[in-house]
């Protein structure tokens, strides 16, 4: 059955399956059984070029209110990315400039498109009422709260207490957010749940101007490719929904066995009865956990590229993993005419590392290889070079022609 045709209570199901926090709990259920379409609102900072998995998340829960007839309201926080979140924070935010959020916007928003659905879909950028506010208006909005109401925030008071830095910027952050939810009208605001605090305020800033307050839906936050801490592309556990099939494929087998679940339920969407399923199997020895593993695998890579990818990149990393195959079809890399040849840079132009330092740091921890053979030297004669394989980590090759 169509969502957009479920009865409030199927429809109440499919909105809140494995989500983490609603606030207050019955209100989303009366609003739906009116029949009137909500404005379900979802704040994003493009402060990164990607889009991840873990961000994904968030896009599923708001594409699932435009299937069931709402409106999404994506809000790209050109202007709060400048301020930079603090949420989950240890430490004072870089402020990115306008230039800088600019390349990042235009990097994401296609993708996020890609996501969701094209109709019922709104998007707005906050500069549009943020980037007016002049002094009186500021003065206005730091008047509705108190300090103490900010330092119920969690980061803050740990910050405070450890005699860390909080600068005055960090703490306008909620109240910007919680401008967007006015600007729009939010019926509820999406977010994951490192956001509660923001989106409560909000709520409340929304009641204080004389608007409802908004309902606020959080979803668990991704862990990564690491296994310790949530997805990140500024500490690279991260797995992009732009990365290749077989990448994409590779890195999810990457994951360690205790994140199966979470993954199945927050990369592959699989409902809550399915996974409680698969990890009850897995831990009494009737599901093997590399085949569940190669299952998740294909679920994430159906889901963005199709089965039929699916299968190719699961080929693929059995040439590679299986059997110990070097790849077929491999781009090749033009050497540089210099001689003996700087690895690390060498990596770097051919796509193989983001920078010339993380190459520094592959030599070192072993992970690059030459026809197959371990590497660690930092330099090499180009002649020893030309016509080879170079390989850093497990799935990343380069054919060096020259």
């Amino acid at each position: 059955m169509p969502p957009n045709s479920l009865s409030p209570h199927d429809q109440l199901a499919y909105l809140t399956d494995g989500i983490d926090t609603l606030v207050p709990e019955g209100e989303l259920l009366e609003r739906i059984a009116t029949g009137s379409p909500l404005r379900a609102k979802l704040g994003v900072d493009p402060t990164a070029p990607d889009v991840t998995l873990g961000w994904a998340v968030v896009f599923e829960r708001l594409r699932r209110f435009q299937e069931c007839g709402h409106t999404a309201v994506l809000i790209i926080g050109d202007f709060t990315a400048q301020v930079g979140d603090p949420s989950g924070k240890s430490e004072t935010r870089k402020r990115l400039d306008a230039a800088e959020v600019g390349g990042y916007v235009t990097g994401v928003v296609d993708t996020i498109k890609e996501l969701l659905l094209p109709e019922n879909l709104e998007i707005r950028p906050n500069s549009e009422w943020l980037g007016s506010m002049d002094m009186h208006a500021i003065l206005d909005l730091t008047s509705q709260f108190t300090i103490s109401r900010i330092m119920d925030r969690e980061d803050f008071s740990n910050r405070w207490e450890a005699h860390e830095p909080i600068s005055m910027i960090e703490f306008m952050y909620p109240l910007l957010q919680g401008m967007d939810s006015v600007a729009v009208e939010a019926d509820i605001e999406l977010g994951g749940s490192d956001q509660l605090f923001n989106n409560l305020v909000g709520r409340d800033l929304q009641e204080r101007m004389g608007q409802r307050g908004q309902m606020v839906m959080t979803v668990p936050l991704l862990v990564g490719t690491d296994g310790t801490k949530k997805m990140s592309q500024s500490l690279g556990n991260y797995i992009s929904v732009k990365d290749t099939p077989e990448e994409m494929f590779g890195k999810t087998m990457s994951i360690p066995d205790g994140l199966m679940g979470q993954w199945f339920s927050l990369a592959a969407y699989r409902p809550a009865d399915e996974v409680a399923a698969i990890v009850e199997g897995v831990a009494d020895g009737t599901r093997h956990p590399g085949e569940t593993k190669r299952e998740l695998a294909r679920d994430i890579v159906t889901r963005y590229w199709g089965s039929e990818a699916a299968h190719a990149a699961e080929a693929a990393f059995n040439a590679l993993f299986r059997r110990h195959e070097i790849p077929e079809d491999i781009d090749e890399h033009q050497l540089p005419d210099e001689d003996p040849v700087k690895l690390p840079a060498l990596m770097n132009t051919a796509g193989l590392v983001s920078s010339n330092s993380e190459g520094r740091r592959m030599l070192q921890q072993g992970a690059v290889k030459l026809d197959g053979e371990k590497i660690a030297e930092e330099e090499l004669p180009r002649e020893a070079l030309a016509g080879r394989v170079l390989q850093v980590g497990k799935r990343r090759f380069a054919r060096l022609v020259g």
